[in-house]
C-alpha cells in the first residue's frame, strides 16, 4: 500500500511563510502527479499547485491564479518528496492542504491522499 505523510502546517501571520512537505512511501513504481490542494471553511476543495513527472524535459508545473508569484511546488524523486513553499501568505490562504499523489503500481495508477494540514494565516 501507499502512505502520504505531509508536514509543515502551522499558525503564520500575513506576509510570512511556510513549508509543505508530503512524503510518499510504500509500493511505488513510479509517481506521475503530486499536488497540493486545499479546503477551506464552507468551499470546495481546490488544486493549489502540481507537478507533473515527464520524460522528455523538466517537470511540469502549475498553480491556481491565486497562488502564482507567491508559492513554489517542487519534488525530490529520490526519496519520493514533494514541497511547496509559501512565502508572501495571506488570510485567505487558510485552510487544510491536502497531498495528493498519482502512483503507478504494477502497471495501476491510483491516486492517494495525505490526511491534510491545517494551515492558518492571521491578518
Amino acid at each position: 500500500q501507499v502512505q502520504l505523510v505531509e508536514s509543515g502546517g502551522g499558525l503564520v501571520q500575513a506576509g510570512g511563510s511556510l513549508r509543505l512537505s508530503c512524503a510518499a512511501s510504500g509500493s511505488i513504481n513510479s509517481i506521475n502527479f503530486m499536488g497540493w490542494y486545499r479546503q477551506a471553511p464552507g468551499k470546495q476543495r481546490e488544486l493549489v499547485a502540481g507537478i507533473s513527472r515527464s520524460d522528455t524535459s523538466s517537470d511540469t508545473t502549475n498553480y491556481a491564479d491565486s497562488v502564482k508569484g507567491r508559492f513554489t511546488i517542487s519534488r525530490d524523486g529520490a526519496s519520493n518528496t514533494v514541497y511547496l513553499q509559501m512565502n508572501s501568505m495571506k488570510p485567505e490562504d487558510t485552510g487544510v492542504y491536502y497531498c495528493a499523489a498519482t502512483i503507478v503500481n504494477n502497471r495501476r495508477a491510483s491516486t492517494y491522499w495525505g490526511q491534510g494540514t491545517q494551515v492558518t494565516v492571521l491578518s
